[in-house]
């Protein structure tokens, strides 16, 4: 009696999860579907940075006048003094006689001295070629730290402007024979591709002559300083570096009391100033002219 009881039991107990297999039930491993029977799949992520970059600001600050060095070594590396300046500043400075510039601070010229109305720095008499005593027109600008938000889809692979994918159709007998010869161990021929002829006399169209790519900063843009090198093989190395990433670095020779110094530009818009400070140049900026 009691062993007829133990068999019920157990044939109860194997119906009851039979039954439960043919319920369909949650599956952890299924994908999931929508209600129009459409597969879920997930949004494009994309990624967003803040990028740095100096512009100049005219309206915070902006003077054109004569400058003076009055001969004498000066403290604090390259600065410019004048008695208009409220507040300190980092400001650009440019010798308008000869081009050249310089990056240093602006302070406030609480004394005012007979002569002209800014005074300079030993330092950047040096780097703007001014001489001891010898007034020059300066002009000095202040510059502004710019944020500038990149978003870029982490989805799509990245690619240079300046790089370009080849596609061309391929004739589907000649490679399935040369898939069975590389199965087979032999040498595959190269084949030419078959000409597509459409109607009955049909012309060959001429071959499409590929174009030198062109470098990202030949195309425009504005002109940014990468740097001024007291050593010309520290400009050159500039240059290759630029040069390697697909930019055109330009090289100029210039002197200060004596001393030569090189200057290393390119040309490019805002991604090209992204680019340059992620080879190594984070104190590159973007010149008004």
């Amino acid at each position: 009696m009691a062993q007829a009881r133990i068999r019920s039991l157990i044939l109860m107990t194997v119906a009851s999860t039979a039954l439960a297999a043919c319920v369909d039930g949650g599956n952890p491993f299924k994908r999931g579907d929508t209600a129009d029977g459409a597969q879920t799949r997930p949004s494009a992520s994309t990624s967003t940075r803040l990028v740095d970059r100096d512009v100049e600001a005219p309206e915070v600050f902006q003077t054109l006048d004569k400058a003076l060095w009055d001969g004498r070594p000066s403290l604090g590396g390259v600065w410019v003094a004048s008695p208009d300046a409220k507040d300190p500043e980092r400001v650009i400075i440019r010798n308008t006689g000869n081009g050249k510039f310089v990056i240093g601070a602006l302070f406030r010229r609480e004394i005012e001295n007979p002569g002209p109305k800014l005074q300079i720095s030993s330092d950047a008499a040096a780097a703007l070629g001014i001489l001891a005593g010898a007034p020059a027109d300066v002009s000095v600008i202040a510059l502004r730290r710019e944020e500038e938000q990149i978003t870029t889809d982490a989805t799509k692979p990245i690619l240079d402007s300046s790089e370009t994918v080849e596609t061309q159709s391929l004739d589907p007998i000649a490679g399935a024979a040369a898939a069975l010869d590389r199965a087979d161990g032999k040498p595959v021929s190269p084949t030419a591709l078959a000409p597509v002829v459409s109607g009955a006399a049909a012309a060959p169209a001429p071959a499409a002559v590929p174009k030198p790519a062109v470098p990202a900063a030949a195309a425009g843009g504005r002109t940014i300083q990468i740097g001024i090198f007291s050593v010309e093989a520290n400009a050159t190395r500039a240059a290759e570096t630029l040069k390697k990433a697909g930019l055109t670095g330009t090289v100029r020779r210039e002197e200060s009391q004596g001393k030569a110094l090189w200057s290393v530009t390119t040309r490019g818009d805002a991604a090209t100033m992204t680019k340059v400070k992620g080879l190594g140049f984070p104190d590159a900026y973007f010149l008004k002219r």
